[in-house]
């Protein structure tokens, strides 16, 4: 890989790829929403070139952007809670989805790389693997099953590798403000007391960095047709996360479980099944949960 296009480059994922393409050479364009505040993330760097296009309008920067070898696909529009239901933003995603395949056509690609979700995978009891059955809830869940289904067979018309990666959970520096993680942190530094749920999810969150560095593994060497679900391989209940997060950054601070109730669609069982991934890419997580958040804390106190 020499070129890359990258759509959605401004979160957590997308900045930190950006940088694992960099280290490893590669030219990156990077295509941001016009005016977005996040643009800021990407750190000046003379192989990342900010290319501001909304993401309606991927059909013009065809004839644009020169020829590349891997599109990764991370744009999207409304991903947090409140959003997911918006039926009619959601089908939109799906089109725009297709959209950056056909983009990725006109740049000569070889590859394509799409990133897809675990509420893809709706409620399930076992480790998630690319060929474990499916029943989205969300509107979001629904809206990117069918974006990964239709990218594949569109990709397959084209002739393009195509590859989908289901994240199941990260966190990290330039995460979302509204994540859980982010919240916690920021809540817990300003002596603040975060009100959850009562955390009884097993959960799998996986670092940024980690997860760039699988994306990058899948644009290189990925098979072409698969599905690979992507985290730490290693779950744990979600109050224990919180409670070594609170152990990291405000040790004895008080934490309301149980405040909240749980939201709609909630799954209650997340963990990734990366064996596959592994297999085909040579890819493993790094980075332990504790240092990740250590990350975080210090690029805070840097601000």
């Amino acid at each position: 890989m020499k070129r890359a296009i990258l759509t959605g480059p401004t979160g957590g994922i997308g900045t930190a790829l950006l940088k694992v393409l960099s280290a490893r050479g590669v030219e990156t364009y990077a295509v941001c929403r016009p005016g977005s505040p996040r643009i800021a993330h990407i750190p000046p760097d003379p192989l990342v070139h900010v290319v501001e296009c909304d993401i309606s309008e991927y059909a013009s920067l065809a004839g644009r952007l020169p020829e590349a070898d891997v599109f990764f696909h991370f744009g999207w529009e409304k991903t947090t809670v409140q959003g997911r239901d918006d039926l009619d933003c959601q089908l939109n995603n799906v089109k725009y989805s297709l959209d950056a395949v056909r983009l990725a056509k006109a740049c000569g690609c070889e590859g394509f790389v799409g990133a897809g979700s675990q509420a893809e995978y709706g409620v399930a009891r076992t480790p998630l693997a690319g060929d474990t059955p499916v029943f989205p809830e969300s509107g979001y869940g629904i809206a990117k099953y069918a974006a990964g289904r239709f990218t594949r067979n569109l990709c397959a018309q084209l002739g393009i590798r195509h590859c989908w990666v289901r994240i199941v959970s990260t966190y990290g520096v330039n995460d979302g403000e509204s994540s859980l993680i982010s919240y916690l942190v920021r809540t817990l530094r300003r002596g603040g007391v975060p009100e959850l749920t009562p955390c009884g999810q097993v959960w799998d969150y996986l670092n940024c960095e980690d997860a760039a560095k699988a994306f990058f593994a899948v644009g290189e060497r990925g098979k072409d047709g698969k599905t690979y679900p992507l985290g730490s391989g290693a779950p744990r209940p979600l109050k224990e996360y919180v409670e070594e997060l609170r152990d990291c950054v405000s040790p004895g601070a008080e934490i309301r479980f149980g405040a909240i109730p749980y939201y709609p669609h909630q799954p209650m069982y997340l963990a990734a099944d990366i064996r596959e991934l592994t297999a085909d890419t040579g890819w493993k997580p790094e980075k332990p949960f504790r240092e990740g958040i250590a990350e975080i804390v210090r690029a805070a106190e840097g601000k």
